[in-house]
């Protein structure tokens, strides 16, 4: 019974740590860009997602159905974007950081169910569209002769 224990913990830690460095590296390219939504708040949406995903998965067979909570927490992590999201002197700011919100719980929730590989590669790839599509934008603005300057990014 205590080896049960022993790796269930073992688990846990693992999915926890991949859970902060997933939020962590989405989490520091926001920090560096000087968004809100920065590494603390990224780490802590990766794992909590995590944390209720693999609960719901734990009690699949005995309390309750792990789609639900899964479909519990996209919703919650809807609000959560959705106060992100700002509107000031018809300028909608906060788009891109609300979605960020929103990809971070689908990476902890990758991570909930244990499929731990493609996380990192989730992450990775949400910090290489992140860059990327700066770069291109800017490259646009440049083309079209735009300022060579890189836009505030207005959609946060």
């Amino acid at each position: 019974m205590i080896e049960i224990f022993d790796l269930l913990d073992q688990t846990l830690l693992l999915h926890s740590a991949t859970s902060i460095l997933c939020g962590g590296v989405v989490g520091l390219e926001r920090q560096l860009r000087g968004k809100a939504i920065g590494i603390r708040t990224s780490i802590l949406i990766c794992l909590g997602t995590q944390v209720f995903v693999g609960l719901g998965a734990s009690m699949a067979n005995e309390l309750a159905d792990s789609t639900r909570v899964l479909g519990q927490v996209v919703t919650g992590i809807g609000f959560l974007g959705a106060g992100v999201i700002l509107s000031r002197g018809g300028e909608i700011t906060g788009v891109t950081s609300a979605s960020v919100v929103w990809v971070l719980a689908a990476i902890g929730s990758t991570i909930g169910a244990g499929n731990l590989i493609a996380a990192i590669t989730l992450a990775v790839l949400t910090v290489v569209i992140l860059i990327g599509a700066r770069f291109v934008e800017s490259l646009f603005k440049r083309v079209a002769g735009g300022s060579d300057e890189p836009d505030t990014e207005s959609d946060g």
